[in-house]
């Protein structure tokens, strides 16, 4: 009877609480019905839809500052931590469309004293191989292109493992070479030990931790969605994309098809499986970070300072955007968020 009248409240066309109502509302009805695993394989791949997938996480990364945030902080951090490097080696635990790796490789092919040979790996999984439509070539030759109109030397190794399967062996660690590790929106994927007993999220950490890499980055959502009971998690993600919907509003009006598109595509799928799974079924598993902060620490890791450079070419970035987005800087990392709301996190470690 109450999921009858929800339904009479909600609309994908409404106002920010509204179409976030018809998602939550989604999630609920597929948690009573068991279905939300379903529903999200079903959002994640769907196969006529792979190419306009990428459209849409290109929308979202064009109307909303929270990808460029990320990219921008950890590149950032990079370019500080390897700025006397010869020889730099990134691994990218989620390479996507490569798309963050331009503005560095630009930046690096540029130094006075001449560019140093890059090396990235980018680890993929199958499922985002899927969503894209084809494995990992097209970044390969993106990245080809950029080697040879900025004349630096690169070469790409394509991945394609689950990140908490990647091991020490597949990355071709060379002797000489400064490391850095990425990690952006990923690690949240990989479960801890309230769903597995091995902890796969610490462990992976404790992997990279034994690469020595120069700086590893971090970029998550600012969410406590991973452990909390069912009501918390329900209330967490209630106030979570309330903001991000709220600032979606800002930019694309309400009739239009690219803005339902993007809400559905890109956070629906999220919204349904945090409200409708548990346990292995749950993929979005989100913490704060001080909770990074401390399984950083513990896997040995000690914090990097995000540098004041860095933080004024974020606030000249959100001087695009609306002036209700906000920047925290806390302990060396920096916060970015919606009014009061804090939605993504970015920090370095070594």
């Amino acid at each position: 009877m109450l999921v009858q009248e929800a339904q009479g409240v909600v609309s994908i066309t409404g106002e920010p609480i509204q179409r976030l109502g018809a998602y939550i509302l989604e999630g609920l009805v597929a948690r009573h019905e068991s279905s939300g695993t379903n529903i999200y394989q079903a959002l994640r791949c769907r196969e006529p839809e792979s190419k306009e997938l990428l459209s849409y996480m290109r929308i979202l990364y064009d109307i909303c500052p929270y990808f460029k945030f990320g990219y921008m902080a950890a590149n950032g951090a990079i370019a500080e931590a390897l700025r006397n490097e010869d020889r730099i080696h990134i691994i990218d635990f989620q390479i996507a469309q490569g798309t963050q790796w331009i503005t560095l490789i630009q930046a690096l092919a540029a130094r006075p004293q001449g560019p140093p040979h890059v090396r990235i790996t980018g680890i993929d999984d199958p499922v985002s191989e899927y969503a894209r439509g084809d494995n990992l070539d097209l970044v390969g030759k993106m990245l080809s292109e950029m080697s040879k109109k900025f004349n630096i030397p690169l070469e790409f190794t394509a991945l394609p493992v689950y990140g908490p399967e990647v091991s020490r062996d597949m990355l071709d660690i060379r002797p000489g070479e400064a490391l850095a590790v990425n990690f952006t929106l990923q690690l949240h994927h990989t479960p801890d030990e309230s769903v597995d007993v091995n902890n796969p999220r610490d462990g992976l950490l404790r992997m990279v931790k034994g690469l020595s890499p120069k700086v590893t980055t971090l970029v998550e959502q600012e969410s406590n969605t991973n452990t909390t009971p069912f009501l918390t998690r329900f209330m967490e993600t209630l106030d979570y994309y309330s903001a991000m919907f709220e600032s979606i509003d800002v930019t694309l009006p309400r009739d239009s098809k690219e803005r339902i598109s993007v809400e559905q595509h890109c956070l629906a799928k999220d919204i349904v499986n945090m409200i409708a799974c548990e346990g292995k079924d749950r993929i979005e598993r989100h913490e704060l970070l001080g909770k990074w902060r401390s399984r950083l620490s513990m896997a040995g890791f000690k914090p990097y300072p995000l540098s004041s450079y860095v933080n004024s070419v974020i606030k000249t970035l959100l001087g695009c955007y609306s002036d209700k987005y906000t920047l925290v800087e806390k302990d060396g990392a920096m916060l970015l968020g919606w009014k009061n709301r804090s939605l993504i996190s970015a920090s370095a470690w070594h």
